[in-house]
């Protein structure tokens, strides 16, 4: 079976390069049958904030693609330390006693390219025992294989075949002075005990990925496939960072901004991926009948932004098209709940409210439309826009509208037809225009020079507020 883990570290909000790894590994699994394994990689204690673990499981919640197993890394610490023990009574790894600030995993610019310091990879048992025993502080480091001639490979299912020769590669750590486990021991003795099979992460680990080969090769267990995804980029080029870039990172303000969760996964899952058919707008299902590996890139991605506006207008469109086909009743609820959140009315009846959504949506392209261009359908807040009273400016118009009022009050039923039926006999019978009344109704009841057909207009603003907006003319 295959088995694949998300392994966010909680030391800033979700990071949207961050989401779409996730994503990719649960369409993965999705897509073979397979377990999709939550890891809070959260062994650096100095750096996790409880506010960033509150933003990944919102963010991720969010998201609405759930889960199969959950797990916390610093709840795994005896494990991490027991296998890199193991590894050290094996002879390939060894304490390294050199004090923190004479080159501890630093580049030396004399010799290049730092590998080890000198005189602690030999340094016998018997005097490292004793020097531990005495309290003296040190580093358990990976014995990399040097002078051996081997060569480290495996096939990354993004990049292809990779290869780097054991001697270009230092004596990485594995526990800390204090005893903590790294990152690279840490992660690959969780990968080895929580049975991963398949690694898809960033592109940005593809260089550790030979460290984390000869750690599961000294634990004896069999490595999983590795796929690293491409980086997401701004648009000019650089890496999309949390400190320089801000909310635009963030998928909270994604969600915040009123999109739809499953807008924001079709989303993502075209940064970096083709379902190769030109296929864009896709439903969940769809994505999980498409995904594959191979439809990976391997070029970065760029995320589409402004200093005025973080959200990609590539986004924006897709919810749009989303919002138009999302059944009713999975929008109406989400609807509601923007509009209350922003203090405005939602009809208590369900299915007239689902109607006017129904009109609505058409011009919309996310759910804050609903509550910001939709407020004179849910308040009797009416802003009129220059354009729109060009519109009751038109000879004529103002005195027709209160005259139409009284008439609509009046109305047996009040429906889109029975109203239009009423508009144009007014019309006919004052010999103007229905253009003139019609445009005019729309300025009236809404403040705004375009939307809906007239007629839908009337029954989305209701009789009541329809027959005060047009006696106030």
């Amino acid at each position: 079976m295959h088995r694949v883990r998300f392994a966010p570290s909680p030391t800033g909000y979700l990071h949207i390069g961050s989401a779409r790894t996730f994503i990719f590994n649960w369409l993965f699994a999705r897509k073979n049958n397979g377990t999709t394994i939550l890891r809070i990689d959260d062994t650096d204690a100095g750096r996790n904030t409880d506010a960033s673990l509150r933003s990944i499981y919102d963010g991720l919640n969010w998201l609405d693609l759930a889960w199969d197993e959950h797990y916390r890394q610093s709840e795994r610490l005896e494990l991490h330390g027991k296998l890199a023990w193991a590894i050290f009574d094996k002879g390939l790894a060894y304490r390294d006693f050199t004090p923190a600030h004479s080159g501890d995993d630093t580049p030396d610019e004399r010799k290049g390219a730092w590998l080890f310091n000198p005189g602690m990879p030999d340094m016998p048992r018997a005097e490292s025992d004793r020097r531990a025993a005495a309290g003296e502080p040190f580093v358990l480091r990976f014995r990399s294989p040097r002078g051996t001639g081997h060569t480290i490979r495996f096939t990354d299912g993004v990049y292809g075949e990779q290869a780097k020769q054991a001697d270009d590669v230092e004596d990485f750590a594995l526990l800390r002075s204090n005893g903590m486990p790294t990152y690279h021991m840490a992660s690959c003795a969780d990968d080895a005990d929580l049975r991963i099979t398949s690694i898809i992460r960033g592109q940005d680990h593809l260089s550790n990925t030979f460290k984390h080969v000869l750690i599961f090769d000294a634990l004896g267990a069999s490595a999983p496939e590795f796929a690293h995804l491409p980086l997401l980029i701004a648009p000019d080029g650089a890496k999309l960072s949390k400190r320089k870039h801000g909310p635009v990172v963030s998928v909270l303000t994604y969600r915040d901004a009123g999109f739809l969760p499953h807008t924001y996964v079709n989303f993502l899952c075209l940064l970096g991926w083709s379902p190769k058919n030109d296929r864009e707008v896709m439903t969940r299902d769809e994505l999980v009948a498409a995904f594959s590996l191979a439809g990976v890139n391997r070029a970065n991605a760029v995320v589409n932004f402004t200093d005025a506006d973080p959200v990609d207008p590539k986004a924006v469109w897709l919810n749009s098209q989303h919002l138009r086909a999302w059944p009713l009743a999975e929008l109406a609820p989400l609807v509601r709940q923007t509009l209350e959140s922003k203090g405005l009315e939602a009809d208590a009846d369900e299915a007239a409210f689902a109607r006017k959504i129904d009109v609505l949506r058409s011009r919309y392209a996310t759910l804050e439309d609903f509550a910001a261009k939709g407020r004179p359908y849910f308040s009797d807040i009416v802003e009129m826009e220059p354009e729109a009273l060009a519109k009751l400016d038109v000879p004529g118009a103002r005195e027709l509208l209160r005259e139409l009022s009284p008439k609509l009050a009046a109305l047996p039923e009040y429906t889109e037809q029975t109203v239009e039926a009423e508009v144009r006999a007014l019309a006919a019978g004052r010999g103007v225009k229905a253009g003139v009344i019609i445009n005019g109704a729309r300025a009236a009841l809404t403040g705004q020079h375009a939307g809906p057909s007239a007629f839908a207009v009337f029954a989305c603003v209701g009789r009541d507020r329809a027959v005060r907006r047009l006696a106030g003319v």
